[in-house]
């Protein structure tokens, strides 16, 4: 028997339905890019990268909802990070990246400063090499 209004269809139709998992947060579309799992036991929240999974007690976040998350009062906020995530710079990356600046600065003035002398005096800031690495002392004032 078939019944009088035709084939039962789905509520929403198919072709609408985004394979992105979306935040958890009410009234927000925005895909989610973190999993947050709470740890009752030890009064925890924990933040992580986005589950491969979407699992029934845990909750998929936006970036933004994820950045402005704070927890019950006496709970602790952990926030985990995968490898893929770009860090910060650090004061090491940055002093690592003003050195090479001025290590691809040095052969121009090995050429202009010319004679038999001004490569040895050029290097005068190495202070020991190994392999391709090279240790360089800091300019002074």
């Amino acid at each position: 028997m078939e019944s009088r209004r035709g084939p039962l269809k789905s509520a929403v139709p198919s072709n609408i339905v985004s394979p992105v998992r979306r935040c958890s947060r009410t009234a927000c579309g925005r895909p989610a890019v973190a999993t947050l799992t709470y740890v009752y036991a030890d009064s925890t929240a924990v933040l992580g990268p986005l589950a491969t999974y979407a699992e029934p007690h845990c909750y998929d976040l936006c970036a933004e909802h994820s950045e402005r998350l704070t927890a019950p009062r006496g709970w602790e906020v952990v926030r985990l990070t995968d490898g893929s995530a770009p860090a910060r710079p650090s004061g090491d990356d940055l002093e690592a990246l003003a050195n090479a600046v001025r290590e691809a600065a040095r052969p121009q003035e090995r050429a202009a400063g010319g004679g038999g002398n001004g490569a040895r005096g050029a290097d005068s800031t190495e202070a020991g090499r190994r392999g391709h690495l090279r240790v360089l002392r800091s300019p002074e004032p």
